[in-house]
């Protein structure tokens, strides 16, 4: 996790760079053939079905819905998830203006600079109400902030309260604010954090694709796993994994007392027979994320070990068996930390040092958060982590994580749960 969890956001336009950089680690320190395991992975991008124009339009109807709800006259949005979500335009921030504003009623505008706009509109021809759809465009030498409240007064809206979605830059929110003085700028998250957090069928299939893949890269690294493997070489077979399977992903190799630092560390790591392992993250199909943690030892366990890993289960056994619609986000917390604290691993975040659970979807790590004091109730068709763990600083760790799904009566994983220290993987 150190490199996914530090740029999460971005990670789809920094993989590449990260599958060419674990390949040339790979390279340095294994110039062997991949082993066998992996040449067994399949490629499986056939499987992954993109998000339709006519889903996303029902999200912008949501949203506008939710604006009318939230008292907000319009949102803006700057590249990034939310972005993707309602438009399906990937673009990358810079200090240049761009950003898609959703008014309450009507088609969305854009503001971009004018040497773009052409790339702009190629983009919208597949985003809701592209063809109706205004471009406001700037040259270098001009003010962009004032198009935004130009654009808004095209519509109609002279003042109120505009949504800032809380991706875009500050820069971008606070030349806004000082070019549209009779607006109020506030929050957006309540219309972009409300519909992205209950996932659609078409959702949840490039979900689950995403942790079958995962599961499976994961499964052949465990198998390839001998004394004297590096860490660094196990990242490298994980990410021509998932190149092998369609998909850009990569993975945290954690051994033996860094495994018990949740977040692991950059330092060159050599497995061992006896050693605790811990990988961590996952894949992206079609935008969608998969985060799943395996913890095993290479060989024999030792009693602590099995212990530990045992509590651990049961304690994302009780999370899983909390989570159902109207339940809030901070119970599913408390029943995995009930099970760890009364195993004696307390009190409070002593040993069991994060939230149960984040929500999962475009990002890694995205609302709501199944953490202490979240009186958010849950909804059928929500996404998240279930990921309880125990960290004995200085001698090992151990966390499993599999996605779940919050159904009408319960949630279920997408991934059986790992099925013990030494077998993972059943």
């Amino acid at each position: 996790m150190i490199n996914r969890r530090a740029f999460a956001s971005g990670l789809g336009l920094l993989l590449p760079a990260l599958a060419l950089d674990a390949a040339s680690v790979s390279a340095q320190e294994s110039p062997s053939p991949l082993p066998p395991a992996f040449l067994q992975l399949r490629d499986c991008s056939a499987e992954a079905q993109p998000i339709s124009l006519t889903e996303r339009e029902h999200r912008y109807e949501r949203a506008q819905r939710r604006m009318h709800d939230s008292g907000l006259d319009a949102i803006v949005l700057a590249g990034g998830s939310s972005l993707v979500y309602f438009t399906g335009i990937h673009w990358r921030n810079s200090e240049r203006l761009f950003v898609c504003v959703l008014p309450r009623s009507g088609a969305p505008f854009y503001v971009a600079p004018t040497f773009e706009e052409e790339r702009a509109r190629n983009l919208m021809q597949n985003a809701p109400g592209g063809q109706f759809s205004r471009v406001y465009t700037w040259q270098e030498n001009e003010d962009p902030y004032a198009l935004v409240p130009k654009g808004l007064g095209d519509l109609g809206i002279r003042s109120g309260k505009l949504g800032i979605e809380e991706r875009v830059p500050f820069v971008f929110s606070d030349g806004i604010r000082s070019a549209a003085p009779a607006f109020t700028l506030a929050s957006a998250t309540p219309v972009t954090a409300g519909c992205r957090a209950v996932k659609s069928p078409a959702e949840l299939a490039l979900m689950q694709l995403a942790n079958n893949v995962t599961l499976a890269v994961y499964r052949a690294a465990w198998q390839s796993i001998t004394p004297g493997v590096t860490n660094r070489q196990v990242t490298a077979w994980i990410s021509a994994g998932y190149q092998r399977s369609g998909f850009p992903g990569e993975a945290s190799c954690q051994v033996d007392a860094y495994s018990a630092l949740p977040h692991g560390s950059p330092q060159p790591q050599t497995i061992h027979e006896g050693s605790v392992v811990l990988l961590d993250d996952g894949c992206i199909v079609q935008g969608y994320q998969s985060d799943i943690s395996r913890t095993f030892v290479l060989g024999k366990a030792t009693d602590r070990m099995k212990q530990v890993f045992d509590i651990v289960h049961r304690a994302q056994s009780a999370a899983l068996a909390a989570a159902r619609p109207g339940v809030p986000c901070g119970s599913v917390d408390a029943a995995a930390r009930k099970v760890i604290t009364d195993s004696g691993f307390g009190p409070g975040y002593a040993h069991f040092t994060h939230r149960v659970g984040h929500g999962i979807g475009l990002d890694m790590h995205e609302w709501p958060y199944l953490v202490q004091g979240n009186p958010l109730p849950l909804q059928a068709n929500m996404t998240f982590s279930d990921e309880p763990g125990i960290y004995l600083r200085g001698d090992f760790g151990v966390r499993l994580e599999d996605d779940m799904h919050i159904t009408p009566d319960g949630a279920r994983l997408f991934t059986p749960q790992s099925a013990s220290i030494e077998q993972p993987f059943g």
